[in-house]
């Protein structure tokens, strides 16, 4: 049995992201104006980068509008591809990083493998950047979409990986003028989720972000640099 067959196969069903999607594509560009600074995600970023050696292959999960994390590890040297479920927020990754050594799919978590046949068959990475990503995943889903994501990873390959702090699961709430569902852990409980997936933590870092806007009170956003063990 294949280590990404294993990955996959205890996995829950997957809920219905179609919401999810048309939320994102709605937001488009807004999301960037309303979000403008992201110190977390861009010191992570640029410690991944720095940490692989120049022309690694990165998957950018949940890759958004490419920015600023598909641009930032191919200005660095990497190749990228970046996967997203929405379909907006691609054409603006391909229009934010136009550079050859970034490529975006329209693909769910869940459909990623190894090998096989169709665009969900993405090979194995150097490192992967999931920030926020997993946000939007009910927590029973959370810790086989981890499992997934080591058997992408080649041996001692890197995640990068970010969550809100937020004792939450699948919890609706209103978001940039849309309702969308988010998932989140309290640090002590991610710290042991991630681990029991199969990661070493290497290093850990806590932003409180507030979006430029008044209504949304600050965020305690979690990054964690982790190695598959």
């Amino acid at each position: 049995m294949s280590e990404d067959y294993a990955a996959r196969s205890d996995a829950p069903a997957r809920r219905d992201r179609t919401g999810q999607a048309e939320a994102f594509d709605a937001i488009g560009a807004s999301y960037d104006v309303a979000f403008p600074h992201k110190d977390g995600q861009l010191a992570a970023g640029r410690r991944l980068a720095g940490e692989l050696p120049p022309g690694s292959r990165v998957l950018d999960v949940g890759c958004g509008t490419g920015l600023p994390t598909a641009r930032q590890l191919t200005e660095a040297g990497h190749t990228v591809l970046g996967v997203d479920l929405s379909a907006g927020m691609l054409d603006l990754a391909r229009v934010n990083v136009p550079s050859p050594a970034a490529e975006f799919r329209r693909l769910d978590l869940a459909d990623l493998r190894v090998s096989g046949e169709g665009p969900g068959a993405v090979g194995q990475f150097d490192a992967i950047a999931c920030f926020f990503a997993l946000l939007m995943l009910p927590r029973e889903e959370i810790p086989s979409a981890l499992r997934l994501l080591r058997s992408l990873l080649r041996p001692g390959g890197l995640l990068a990986l970010s969550m809100v702090e937020a004792d939450l699961d699948d919890a609706a709430i209103p978001f940039l003028g849309h309702v969308i569902r988010v998932s989140g852990y309290l640090r002590d409980e991610l710290r042991q989720v991630v681990r029991d997936a199969g990661f070493d933590i290497a290093h850990e870092e806590s932003y409180a972000y507030a979006p430029a806007s008044t209504y949304v009170p600050p965020e305690h956003q979690l990054f964690l640099h982790c190695r598959r063990g």
